[in-house]
């Protein structure tokens, strides 16, 4: 039974019955959008072996590159939470604002106004069809759960933000949180 409705600016948890799926195995996600003509997500948690420097050579920085999802992963997109110096973003909710002016991202880059903790760097995104999410949702691939952290989600660890929202849900979920990632390793 679905307890939260998906909503832009939720938190998607994948349930540990999806180990072995290559994109969404212990992934949390952050819905950007979701609508009738489907939704929208970026995985907040699988960080890549890229810095925005090996895609983007003009800007020479450190601003590490997470895998957004399986869709259009040849392209870049961005969250962050600073729409007063980037114009053009929309915003998710929170505070955190999605898309915007990519000159000018360059140019804070470049000039050190802005930092990882304000911004965040995703090859592809996650997206569903208009009903496939609510399809996942009944087969039980997803826990929906508030965003709590609000615009301080980017301040989370990665490497251990999946099994902390499985100690959160607690339960049987907590069973999971210590569980190897690949069960083979038991």
């Amino acid at each position: 039974m679905i307890s939260l409705q998906p909503t832009k600016g939720h938190l998607l948890i994948a349930e540990p019955s999806i180990i072995g799926d290559v994109s969404f195995n212990r992934s949390v996600v952050l819905l950007a959008d979701h609508g009738d003509q489907g939704s929208i997500g970026f995985i907040m948690n699988k960080p890549l072996d890229y810095f925005l420097a090996d895609l983007i050579p003009e800007i020479e920085t450190e601003f590490k590159i997470y895998n957004g999802g399986p869709v259009e992963q040849d392209n870049l997109y961005f969250i962050h939470k600073v729409p007063d110096l980037i114009p053009n973003s929309v915003e998710i909710s929170s505070g955190i604002y999605w898309g915007g002016d990519f000159a000018i991202v360059s140019k804070l880059i470049t000039e050190n106004k802005i930092t990882p903790n304000e911004i965040r760097f995703f090859l592809g995104y996650s997206g569903w069809d208009s009903k496939q999410l609510n399809q996942e949702l009944e087969a039980n691939s997803w826990v929906i759960v508030e965003n709590n952290y609000k615009k301080n989600i980017f301040g989370k660890s990665y490497d251990t933000f999946w099994k902390e929202k499985m100690i959160e849900l607690g339960g049987e979920y907590m069973l999971w949180s210590n569980a190897p990632e690949n069960p083979a390793y038991n």
